[in-house]
């Protein structure tokens, strides 16, 4: 950590994760990271049963309680400042960032459902967590509707809206609980719901109403629309609306309340919301067009700025100052990556293979292709560019000669085929993918670094910080409390980034096109309508599981 100088002013950067929230504090001048802190979530990701003996949860679901985020702020964030030895006083501004979509519903107020008594045990009042892909019928629903009256927004979404999105949430509530939909006055995203505890202030930012909220041209989805999809759906972007302000805006200034939390000084400036990936772009120095981040972790999220609107078939969305403002930020991802080498270790490698470290070691021995296989990174669906949380993994070619490692190295090249996927589908809608940065956990891993480089055949750079996330949100921190004029000047003195780290090598981009090739093949089979085998087995599943939960509600909570 670097030395404390009290001449000098800091931000505090809050980075909400899936499981763990951490505060890192950041010098304003140089970005120099001085104190960092991580507090785990109590309740994790509520997947099986609600906490306290509440009912069991159907498959597909994700849950958070909301108070874990409060925590963060009372334990991590006065942690990061005794680690830094800071001075509160010396701090100006606080940032955060949050995983989305992920959202609550809550009383006007900003008091989240799940927090009133009468309404704790109803699943649909808690925080749906962004990997809760529960709604995937409302999702088709939304879809189909949008497509068959030709509406104008759906094709900034790459022709689809995402189960994980907040109109889909939305209608699952209205569909399966319609009593917590009346009650909820706000529907808020995570991102928003904490900077409103922080400064008492509801805001919405602009990121996440236009990729998760389907804002687009200033307006939300029409009313018309809403009605005909389900008539009591009509006061849904009545929920959603509030006062929306540009990425770096301030939101407010820390209350008395969030003061005592965190230790920071009553009055200082708080950032707007913003999300764990996009505000990385600022933190990698990535805002200029044709840099593409690859934020990798339990998902990846890859960010984008471009010049000009396009629409690119299966992404997540493209929108003006979604990223930062005066560029279009275009967005896609990868709902399983980190998640997907963590199943194998844990279910699948035997003893003695069962570390991500030996794994690799036996994997970075083999050459390119002598494994024989071929998989599908589906293991918690497709996010771009079949945008189908239903599908599944696959791998072709096993024999009774495959080892551990030659499944292990094919899970990390089917990542790197998505993404492959997602950047040619960007070139090809005009947008050009120039080089890529990766950011989050697994740049550690150097052989998985390379495979990137080899199958997308560009330069890959390192974000010079192991907190990009959290320095992100420090970065518009900065910018919210008036030390720098935009995010672009924030950036380039805060910001850090190894540039062209791993290199393409040739014969193994000319083995990867092969293999990759192969890839396409499955992925548009299994994907495309070719075969909807996972759909159907995804629906037998679904099934047995409610069946065996009828009758033995214990079997759905192991489950």
């Amino acid at each position: 950590m670097s030395e404390v100088d009290t001449a000098d002013r800091y931000v505090v950067g809050v980075d909400f994760g899936t499981l763990s929230g951490r505060a890192l504090v950041v010098r304003v001048r140089d970005g120099a990271e001085v104190g960092t802190a991580v507090h785990d979530y109590r309740h994790g990701v509520v997947e099986s049963a609600l906490p306290d003996g509440g009912p069991a949860l159907p498959p597909d679901w994700a849950l958070q309680d909301p108070d874990d985020y409060r925590d963060v702020l009372r334990e991590a964030v006065p942690a990061a400042l005794a680690a830094a030895g800071v001075d509160p006083a010396l701090v100006v501004g606080i940032g955060t960032d949050f995983t989305a979509c992920t959202v609550l519903p809550t009383l006007a107020d900003g008091t989240p459902l799940c927090e009133v008594p009468e309404l704790r045990h109803r699943p649909h009042a808690w925080v749906k967590l962004w990997k809760h892909h529960a709604a995937q019928p409302q999702a088709d629903r939304i879809n189909a509707l949008a497509h068959q009256r030709g509406e104008p927004w759906i094709g900034r979404y790459g022709g689809k809206i995402s189960a994980e999105w907040q109109f889909a949430k939305g209608l699952q509530i209205l569909t399966e609980d319609p009593e917590v939909y009346r009650r909820a006055e706000r529907f808020v995203e995570a991102a928003d719901w904490i900077v409103w505890e922080l400064c008492g202030v509801e805001t919405r930012n602009a990121c996440t109403a236009g990729y998760k909220g389907i804002r687009q041209d200033g307006r939300y989805p029409s009313a018309d629309y809403l009605g005909a999809l389900d008539p009591g759906f009509t006061d849904f972007v009545a929920k959603l609306d509030g006062p929306l302000l540009p990425l770096g805006a301030r939101a407010g200034t820390l209350g008395a309340r969030a003061a005592a939390w965190t230790g920071l000084p009553e009055g200082i400036a708080v950032a707007v919301g913003n999300v764990d990936a996009h505000v990385t772009a600022a933190a990698a120095r990535a805002l200029r067009p044709g840099r593409l981040v690859a934020i990798m972790g339990t998902s990846t999220c890859h960010v984008l700025n471009g010049t000009h609107p396009a629409e690119v078939p299966g992404m997540c969305g493209v929108v003006d100052g979604g990223i930062s403002p005066g560029a279009w930020g275009f967005e896609a991802g990868q709902s399983g990556v980190g998640d997907i080498f963590g199943w194998f270790v844990r279910n699948a490698a035997p003893a003695g293979l069962d570390s991500h470290e030996r794994l690799t070691e036996l994997a970075a021995a083999q050459p390119v292709g002598a494994h024989g296989l071929v998989a599908l990174d589906w293991w918690n669906g497709n996010r771009s560019l079949l945008v189908n949380h239903d599908l599944s993994g696959l791998v072709v070619g096993l024999t009774l000669a495959t080892r551990p490692p030659d499944v292990y190295r094919a899970l990390l090249e089917a990542t790197a085929y998505g993404t492959r996927m997602i950047i040619e589908a960007f070139a090809e809608a005009g947008v050009p993918v120039d080089d890529l940065v990766v950011a989050g956990g697994l740049t550690s891993n150097r052989l998985l670094m390379q495979i990137y480089a080899d199958v997308t055949n560009r330069p890959l750079g390192i974000i010079g910080s192991a907190q990009g996330p959290a320095l992100g949100s420090a970065i518009h921190a900065a910018v919210a409390a008036g030390a720098y004029p935009t995010i672009h000047e924030a950036s380039a003195a805060m910001g850090r980034v190894d540039e062209g780290v791993y290199r393409p090598v040739p014969e193994n981009v000319r083995a990867y096109d092969a293999l990759y090739a192969e890839y396409r093949a499955l992925h548009d089979h299994f994907g495309r309508g070719g075969d909807d085998v996972m759909l159907r087995l995804r629906a037998i599943r679904n099934a047995a599981r409610d069946a065996a939960a009828q009758t033995d509600p214990v079997l759905e909570v192991i489950g």
